[in-house]
């Protein structure tokens, strides 16, 4: 019989995975932790957490079962197959499906665990290395009403609010339309800033101006900041929310919705991957930045 308590975390090395994994640790409960490089969750091990070799051997016993890894094939890997964490799923464990995968991920991923008879909640997050480090995430969950009361506490250790929003699958299209909102605003702000700046303007002087107006925006102003400063430290590399708008633009093509902006921001961040994809989304910015004397 799975033990409620713990719960299997499979991805717990990852830019987010790490913070996420901590957080569930720290708060008491028994974390089985799987990493494709275990070296990366080795930390865990300082608050109680035990490092696995295999996604089976977490899932062994488990509960919940969650999953916060780069892409759909990755996910599908770590669940099937006689490693996978499905091989060593009890009857009522629960899949908790957190990573950003698209429409077309999601649903294998749905099929997945129907055709195995385990619970599953569709739960991608809001938010970058820094939130999910202090547990200030958004979490959009989707999923049977029956599983909330079992995973709301879980929920609450990672993250500032949840938003329940139907169906699994449902949180999925949501995180879709705010990732294409996202890169929208950097886009935006990393060409307002390039503009400034070939137009001789201090670009400073351009968040003074949206300062405290109906066209500020807190996310806008700390990637122009960043931009400014070229400071690129990643909190969220520039190669994975390239993955996101890629989803996103096909999730539109997908339902003939004509959607030329996101298009072209997302072939724009495409540009910047071989030079700039291991750094922060807002290294996008140098693909239009003008380019400096000293340089």
């Amino acid at each position: 019989m799975p033990d409620a308590d713990t719960i299997a975390f499979l991805g717990a090395g990852g830019r987010m995975g790490l913070g996420m994994a901590t957080n569930i640790a720290s708060a008491g409960r028994r974390v089985s932790a799987w990493n494709r490089t275990r070296e990366k969750a080795e930390p865990l091990t300082e608050h109680g957490a035990r490092i696995c070799d295999t996604p089976a051997e977490a899932a062994s016993g488990a509960r919940v079962i969650v999953t916060m890894l780069a892409d759909a094939d990755v996910v599908i890997d770590a669940m099937e197959g006689e490693t996978g964490a499905l091989a060593s799923a009890g009857e009522n464990s629960v899949w908790v499906q957190m990573s950003t995968i698209g429409e077309q991920g999601i649903e294998r991923c749905i099929e997945l665990a129907r055709n195995h008879g385990i619970g599953f909640v569709d739960a991608p997050v809001l938010g970058t290395k820094q939130p999910a480090e202090e547990g200030k995430l958004v979490i959009m969950a989707s999923g049977p009403e029956q599983l909330r009361e079992l995973l709301q506490p879980i929920f609450d250790m990672l993250g500032q609010r949840t938003m329940w929003v139907g169906e699994a699958g449902a949180a999925s299209r949501l995180k879709l339309v705010t990732n294409a909102w996202l890169v929208a605003i950097v886009e935006g702000g990393g060409e307002a800033i390039a503009l400034a700046e070939g137009l001789g303007v201090d670009p400073a002087l351009f968040l003074e101006a949206i300062n405290g107006g109906p066209l500020e925006a807190p996310y806008l102003r700390l990637k122009a900041q960043a931009m400014i400063d070229r400071d690129f430290q990643p909190s969220f590399s520039l190669r994975m929310a390239t993955k996101d708008a890629m989803l996103a633009e096909r999730a539109a093509e997908q339902h003939g919705l004509d959607l030329p902006v996101l298009k072209a921001i997302s072939r724009r961040m495409q540009q910047a991957i071989p030079e700039h994809g291991d750094e922060d989304l807002s290294a996008t910015y140098l693909t239009s930045a003008p380019r400096r004397a000293d340089s």
